[in-house]
C-alpha cells in the first residue's frame, strides 16, 4: 500500500500499475476494487486509532466546540475530496468543460464527504446507543437550572455541513475544483484525506455522544470510524479513478 504523496497525474499510472494485454472486464475491476479495499484496511485501522485518540483528548470539550471542529475537518475533506476528483476527472477524460468538471467534483466530494463524516456515524450513533446519556447525566440535567443547557443541544441529530454550513463547505468544494481545474497536477496526500476524515467523522460523533467513554464505548467508536473512513474515502481514491481507466488495459497487481 503506497503511503507516499500522489499526484494525480502519477496516481493514473500507479492505479493501471502491472498493466497487462487484452481488455479488463467489470468483473475484473471489481476483484481488483476489492483488493485495494482489503489492502488500505490496515491505515484505516489505523486512522481510526487516531480517531480514537482525538475523541479522548477532545471527550469534554462540549458539543458546541465540537460543532466547531467539525466545522473546520469537514470541509477540509471536502476540499481534498473535489481537488482528487475534479483532478482525476479532467485528466482521464481529458475534460476542458468547466462547468462539466464542476458538476463532477462538487457531486463527488459532497457526496462522498457527506456520507463519509456525517451519515455513516450518526447510523454509527443510532445503532449502538451512543447518543442515550448516563444516568448520572440525566439525574445532573434534572437538578441543574433549567437554562443551564438548551434541549435542543440534547436531541441526537445528523449535522449535513453542505446544508447547515453551507457558506464554509460548499465554497470549499468550489476551491478544490477550481485548484484542479487550473493546477490538475497538485499533489494528493491519501495519507492526509483519510486522516482528516476520521477528525470530522470523530467531531460528528462528540457532538451526540452523551453515553461515558468507557473502553466498550471505544471499541465500539472504532468500528464507526472504520467503516466511516474505510468504504467512501475508497470510493472516492480508488473506486472513482477505475471507472476512468480505459477498459482496453488489464490491471494485474495491487497498488
Amino acid at each position: 500500500m503506497h503511503l507516499a504523496i500522489l499526484s494525480a497525474t502519477r496516481l493514473r499510472l500507479i492505479l493501471i500499475c502491472g498493466v497487462g494485454e487484452g481488455k479488463m472486464s467489470i468483473k475484473e475491476k471489481l476483484q481488483h476494487i476489492g483488493a485495494e479495499l482489503k489492502g488500505h484496511a490496515p491505515f484505516t485501522a489505523f486512522g481510526a486509532v487516531v480517531g480514537i485518540i482525538f475523541m479522548l483528548i477532545f471527550r469534554n470539550i462540549g458539543k458546541a466546540h465540537a460543532g466547531v471542529l467539525f466545522s473546520i475537518f469537514h470541509p477540509g475533506h471536502v476540499l481534498l475530496s473535489a481537488m482528487v476528483t475534479a483532478s482525476l476527472f479532467a485528466i482521464h477524460r481529458q475534460a476542458k468543460n468547466f462547468l462539466l468538471i464542476l458538476v463532477i467534483g462538487y457531486v463527488g466530494s459532497i457526496g462522498i464527504a457527506t456520507l463519509s463524516d456525517s451519515i455513516v456515524p450518526y447510523l454509527g450513533e443510532s445503532l449502538l446507543g451512543l447518543d442515550v446519556p448516563t444516568h448520572a447525566e440525566v439525574h445532573g440535567h434534572q437538578v441543574s437550572d433549567e437554562h443551564e443547557e438548551d434541549p435542543q443541544q440534547r436531541t441526537h441529530r445528523i449535522h449535513l455541513g453542505f446544508i447547515e454550513d453551507w457558506y464554509i463547505v460548499n465554497p470549499a468544494a468550489v476551491l478544490g475544483v477550481l485548484i484542479a481545474y487550473f493546477v490538475p497536477r497538485t499533489k494528493f496526500p491519501h495519507a492526509g484525506h483519510v486522516l482528516i476524515s476520521t477528525w470530522a467523522s470523530s467531531s460528528h460523533i462528540l457532538m451526540n455522544t452523551q453515553s461515558d467513554v468507557t473502553f466498550a464505548i471505544m471499541v465500539a467508536t472504532f468500528a464507526i470510524l472504520f467503516v466511516a473512513v474505510w468504504l467512501p474515502c475508497c470510493i472516492s481514491d480508488i473506486v472513482f479513478p477505475l471507472l476512468f481507466v480505459k477498459s482496453d488495459l488489464k490491471l494485474t497487481d495491487v497498488c
